[in-house]
């Protein structure tokens, strides 16, 4: 691996360890339960903070398997599936950007935005 390829591993283990610990805080895990479309909020489906607390631990995990070489591939590819799987609440987001003010980044950029992630963490693994 060379230095340029490190220094993405770490900046990627980061920013998903970091983005993971947000779910955690009040304001940002409120918001966060906001985001989360109409669709998944169903009697009898875990509750909106319960999945924000989830996918925040599934991004701690991500983050820390991304900075072990032997858990690299297995964390990148459930990165992946995590990025694709949170996508319909950022477009929830975007598509009502009165509600949700900063959070709701348009549609198209986010989209660039998770296409980029997906690439950064393909190229982690070559």
């Amino acid at each position: 691996m060379d230095a340029l390829q490190l220094t993405l591993v770490i900046a990627l283990g980061a920013v998903f360890i970091g983005m993971g610990i947000a779910h955690f805080f009040p304001g940002p895990g409120r918001g966060m339960a906001a985001m989360i479309p109409p669709f998944f909020r169903r009697k009898g489906w875990p509750s909106a903070k319960w999945l924000v607390r989830f996918t925040g631990l599934c991004e701690i995990a991500g983050g820390i398997g991304l900075l072990v070489p032997q858990l690299r591939l297995a964390a990148s590819i459930a990165l992946i599936v995590f990025l694709i799987a949170v996508f319909p609440a950022n477009a929830y987001a975007a598509r009502n950007p009165e509600r949700f003010g900063k959070a709701a980044i348009p549609f198209w950029p986010r989209l660039a935005g998770q296409v980029v992630l997906i690439a950064l963490i393909v190229l982690v693994n070559f």
